[in-house]
Formats: C-alpha cells, sequence, structure tokens
C-alpha cells in the first residue's frame, strides 16, 4: 500500500490511482462530489456533534475543561445542521458502492438527528451499538448522568442491499465463540495513543481509539476494500484501514489535522496477508449448485447416493437432480421427502461412496469452492 499523499487539487481525483490512500483536503461535500460513483465499500463518519456549549466548562478545582469548543462545531441553529447533514449523507450515498456500509458515530447532542435524516434519504438501519466507555469525562456540574456512552449507526446504503459485508463468524470468534453483541466496550483515547502538539495539547479533541475503528472495519470490510472518512481529523480511520491491508480515503479541512494525520499514518507498519486474512463461513462461502459437482465430474450421472446409514439410495442424473423411483427432485426435496421432513440440508444427509468410504457431497462441493477461490493454483 502506498504512501498517504496530500491532494489540494480536488480536480484530479477522478482517476482511481489519484484518490486511493490520499486526504483530500476541503470541505467534505465538495470533495465527495469529485469521487467516482459508487467507489467506496466502507464509510466511517464522525461528523461535527454541534454541542451547543454555552461558556465554558470548569472543573471543580476551576480549572477549565479542553471540551471540543472549536469553530467547526458550531452551527447556527438545528435546521442549519439538519441541512448540513442531509447534504453530506447525499454526496456520501452517491459514492457507496451498492452492497457497502456506512457507519456513523455522534452523541446525544446529533445521533438521533442524524438517523433522521439517514431514513429520510432511503439508508437502511442495519444495527445501533452502543460505545461504552471504560474511562468518560465525569460531569462536573453535576446536574445530568454522567455521559458515558456514544452511539453508532451502521446502515446499508438501501433496503435491497443483501451483499454488503459482514464478517459474523470471525466477529464471533474474537467473542470466545459468542455472537458479538451491540455494547462494546473501550476506553477513549489516551496515553501514547493520544496525539499532541508540541505544546502537550490535544491535536484533536475527539480523536476516537483505534481499537474502535479496528472492530468497525475487521467486522464490515475485507482486506483490499476501499474505506472513506469524510470527517479524517487525526487520521484514525486511514490508521487503521492501512494496517489492516484496506485502502482509505480521507477527506480534511483543517491543515494541522493533515499534518498530524500524514505524519501518523506514515509510520504506520501494514500487517501480512496472512495477519489480516478474514474467518469466514459459511455465509459468507460463494453458492454452489449440486449441478456443478456433476458438471466438473465429480460425480457421474449414474451414481448413487446414500444417507449415512445407507437406508436410502438415490440415483444422480444428468441434470443435476435426484431420482428415487418415480420421484425427482433437488439433493435437499428428496432428502426431505424419505425422511418425512419439511426441510433437509441435502449437503450433510446425502454420502457417494469413495474408496469403500461414504463421505457427505459437501466434501465434493469444497473441492468446487477451493477451485473457485483459487486454493492450490
Amino acid at each position: 500500500m502506498s504512501a498517504v499523499r496530500l491532494v489540494d487539487d480536488l480536480s484530479a481525483v477522478s482517476a482511481k490511482a489519484e484518490w486511493l490512500d490520499t486526504i483530500l483536503k476541503g470541505d467534505c461535500i465538495a470533495a465527495l462530489e469529485r469521487l467516482p460513483e459508487k467507489s467506496v465499500d466502507v464509510i466511517f463518519a464522525d461528523p461535527p456533534y454541534n454541542l451547543q456549549l454555552e461558556g465554558d466548562l470548569h472543573r471543580p478545582d476551576q480549572s477549565k475543561v479542553d471540551a471540543v469548543d472549536d469553530a467547526w462545531d458550531q452551527f447556527e441553529s438545528f435546521e442549519v445542521y439538519d441541512a448540513f447533514t442531509r447534504a453530506w449523507l447525499l454526496a456520501a450515498r452517491r459514492v457507496l458502492k451498492p452492497n457497502g456500509t456506512i457507519w456513523v458515530i455522534g452523541s446525544y447532542h446529533n445521533i438521533f438527528r442524524v438517523g433522521a435524516k439517514l431514513q429520510d434519504l432511503g439508508f437502511w438501519i442495519l444495527n445501533d451499538v452502543i460505545w461504552r466507555k471504560t474511562n468518560p469525562m465525569p460531569n462536573f456540574r453535576g446536574r445530568r448522568f454522567q455521559n458515558a456512552h456514544e452511539t453508532l449507526i451502521w446502515a446499508s446504503r438501501d433496503q435491497s442491499a443483501k451483499g454488503y459485508t459482514f464478517n459474523y463468524d470471525a466477529m464471533k470468534a474474537a467473542n470466545d465463540d459468542l455472537q458479538m453483541r451491540t455494547d462494546w466496550l473501550f476506553p477513549i483515547c489516551t496515553g501514547g495513543e493520544r496525539l499532541k502538539d508540541e505544546n502537550g495539547d490535544k491535536v484533536h479533541p475527539t480523536q476516537k481509539p483505534e481499537a474502535l475503528l479496528a472492530r468497525i472495519l475487521m467486522a464490515s470490510s475485507k482486506p483490499g476494500d476501499v474505506v472513506l472518512d469524510p470527517f479524517f481529523g487525526s487520521g484514525t480511520t486511514g490508521a487503521v484501514a492501512k494496517r489492516l491491508g484496506r485502502h482509505f480515503v480521507g477527506i480534511e479541512r483543517e491543515q494541522s489535522y493533515i499534518d498530524a494525520a500524514t505524519a501518523r499514518i506514515a509510520a504506520v507498519e501494514p500487517l501480512g496477508a496472512g495477519e489480516t486474512a478474514v474467518m469466514g463461513g459459511k455465509r459468507a462461502e460463494p453458492r454452489v449448485a449440486f449441478g456443478s459437482l456433476v458438471e466438473a465430474g465429480l460425480i457421474a450421472p449414474g451414481a448413487e447416493l446414500s444417507d449415512a446409514r445407507r437406508r436410502w439410495t438415490a440415483q444422480v442424473r444428468a441434470d443435476g437432480t435426484l431420482a428415487i423411483g418415480r420421484d425427482a427432485g433437488s439433493i435437499h426435496r428428496l432428502g426431505a421427502m424419505v425422511q418425512g421432513l419439511e426441510a433437509c440440508n441435502g449437503w450433510t444427509f446425502w454420502h457417494v461412496e469413495r474408496e469403500g468410504r461414504l463421505e457427505p457431497i459437501d466434501a465434493l462441493r469444497r473441492v468446487i469452492r477451493d477451485q473457485m477461490a483459487g486454493v492450490g493454483a
């Protein structure tokens, strides 16, 4: 993966080679409109939260809290913020592939407004995920509960997008073979990971922890995918994407953030192909029809299949169906029929004899899938 590049001239990003693994400087909506249509696999967006702060915030000892008071987080009204949200989401939807997904993170100040706009524009919400912080900032005024979480919305481009990436088996394995839940526990960004300037101040007030982005990208992308962050900030998305073997494109208008992100990403060493491989399961594997085994010569027309205990036998026909007497149908239908069941997984029910032993025809399906994946080529 190439080193990070800064692109100032947004008219020069139409060719694929000109925008992959780059930071585009400028307004996010203008930059998004320059990117090719349907070119991005995953979007992670950390838009301004519109915190509506009123005056400085102080600790009990009267020291000032380093809160988010930058101009980029300030909007005149909710109506102005809603218009901004709709504009960038529309631009993001144009560059998202039909099977791509978008993650948006926010606080109670903005995430509900963002969620409404997502639905208004046709996005289909898949999950809301709670990032519970192990070390949240206290509520210094003592007039509200301590705000200890942020919310992420994960959505597909539209309701009909069925082929989006979700690495279910990898997430389950990483969670001690339990389904990954929607409440995630991570600390806020502190220590050596927190970028500081020469004065020891935070480079960016809302820098996200790399562990959070790693979970997101491992769950919803594959090596080689293109990850877009339209509010790039200090470059957490780019750093994690590079390390995990994904391409990135960031959009940022503040030069100080761009400088910090550029240095940060340049220092990242990508993991190897073996280290970034995603654990798959049957949900992620390509569909193989039983007829493909016949066409490939792995099972010949006229061959007999039986169940594991040899109670029933069926004959393979040239069109990829099975026959038992006058009855014919798919491997699943015939398997269900002989057992008197409503449904049956024919791949594990039917067996073929090879070298004096019965083995499930699912083993032959694996041969086809390995060929499709180029295993052993």
